[in-house]
């Protein structure tokens, strides 16, 4: 006779009709069980055998529901939520001078930037969303939402040339920005980036010293880059050559860099991109709705650029919706290229979440349900009769389903949405300080008290 085995006690064990663990590739599991023990994943088993090696002390059945990894939202501009619908139907410069920079000019504050990205938290959470990079000024309060909300964040140490509330100018906003790094170091829910704006609102100089810092604290770079044909045109008239190729001469390309948008590239610039083993952030929704063009996301995949998916701010694409941008993604590709078979939705699921934690460097702690990561995860509800009859429940995922199938998610083994609601009390009164800044962007009306 076999020893008897004491069962392990476990935090709690959850139970799913399917587990897609994004690890290892194109696996779909059926009746399989996630145990988790300090926030962290301990195994992933089959559901018949779960009980004999584990004691938990919670356990929850899905029994209609497929687990998934927590999507990696790989650049926004949360506290922006506060600005959704504010400026629409116009294209990217007279967007961002007629409208955006003159509201943030009046209105950006901490207290702005902590609402804003409390509302975007709860907002992407409530769509599985567990981590998201964020480029934005005052980044301490962004950090306070986050941690408030319980999500994950990579923060930005946002750099331009102009001055802001934030900052007056490079050096101050670097100071800033990497002061509050060395504040949150301890902090395990907050990583950071390096975010030059872009190439049109950072001089040579400035990206000089980014290059040196990303070497020596070993950060990523998070940076708009030909996001429009008027970005390049302005920079061949400036600098003589296209903004990608500026990058690469004052040494910002490697495998740290995130090519947020890269919409017009030539396909030297592809293979560019291929060859420093640069990330790009691909923001579907935002580019069809700034009318900036279709990125050559086909063709990125090909040459083998690493891709991950982000939503862009609420200001320019309306909804913090990883699952609409999947299905947005892949449809496009498959527009853009002309082959149906281009991006399939295994392939668009990777980008939205093991793609998005490679390029922050993170994919030791996120984006795939493997034993020993952070147990960042949510559970997707596919019986619903708006999503009969299912045959493959990543193409479910994909083309067919919303956040509203979204039930439960939790970061780092905690549940932060529960039954598709947030598990915090103080909604009503985001909501309601939502409402005042609403009435001050609309009327001129005071800020809320902090």
């Amino acid at each position: 006779m076999k020893p008897e085995i004491a069962a392990k006690e476990v935090d709690q064990i959850i139970d799913a009709r399917w587990v897609v663990p994004v690890e290892p590739a194109n696996v779909v599991l059926e009746n399989h069980s996630l145990a988790i023990h300090a926030g962290r994943i301990v195994a992933l088993l089959p559901t018949a055998t779960a009980l004999e090696l584990f004691m938990p002390r919670r356990r929850l059945a899905l029994t209609d529901h497929l687990l998934l990894p927590g999507l990696v939202n790989l650049h926004t501009h949360a506290a922006m939520t506060l600005l959704r619908g504010y400026a629409d139907d116009m294209p990217l410069m007279r967007w961002l001078q007629e409208r955006i920079w003159p509201a943030e000019s009046r209105h950006v504050s901490p207290d702005f930037v902590r609402d804003g990205t409390l509302l975007a938290c709860w907002e992407m959470l409530r769509g599985g969303i567990t981590c998201f990079n964020d480029m934005y000024f005052f980044p301490e309060a962004a950090a306070a939402a986050a941690l408030q909300s319980g999500m994950r964040a990579a923060l930005g140490v946002t750099v331009f040339e102009f001055p802001s509330a934030y900052g007056s100018d490079a050096e101050d906003y670097l100071a800033k920005g990497l002061a509050t790094r060395d504040t949150l170091r301890a902090e395990p829910l907050i990583s950071f980036c390096l975010a030059p704006h872009a190439p049109y609102t950072v001089a040579d100089r400035t990206f000089e010293r980014i290059a040196l810092l990303a070497d020596q604290l070993d950060l990523p770079v998070h940076i708009h880059v030909h996001e429009t044909e008027d970005e390049i045109a302005g920079s061949l008239k400036e600098h003589g050559v296209r903004p990608l190729e500026r990058l690469r001469r004052l040494g910002l390309l490697g495998p740290g860099m995130i090519a947020v948008h890269a919409v017009h590239l030539n396909d030297a610039e592809t293979e560019l991109l291929a060859s420093q083993g640069c990330h790009v952030a691909h923001c579907p929704t935002s580019n069809m709705k700034l009318a900036s063009g279709l990125a050559p996301v086909g063709k990125l995949l090909a040459q083998g650029v690493r891709v991950g998916l982000g939503s862009d701010g609420a200001a320019s694409n309306n909804r913090l919706d990883l699952l609409r941008e999947m299905r947005h993604a892949a449809l496009l590709a498959k527009l853009g290229s002309g082959d149906p078979a281009c991006l399939p939705a295994h392939q668009a699921l990777h980008m939205a979440t093991l793609g998005g934690a490679r390029a922050l460097g993170l994919d030791p702690e996120i984006g795939s349900l493997k034993p020993g990561k952070a147990a960042d995860l949510f559970a997707l509800r596919l019986t619903d009769w708006e999503l009969q009859p299912g045959y493959d429940v990543i193409s479910q995922t994909v083309y067919a389903a919303g956040r509203e199938q979204v039930t439960h998610v939790w970061v780092a083994g905690k549940l932060r949405i529960a039954d598709g609601k947030p598990v915090d009390s103080g909604i009503s009164v985001l909501l309601d300080r939502t409402k005042i800044w609403q009435n001050e962007l609309s009327v001129g009306h005071c800020r809320p008290a902090g």
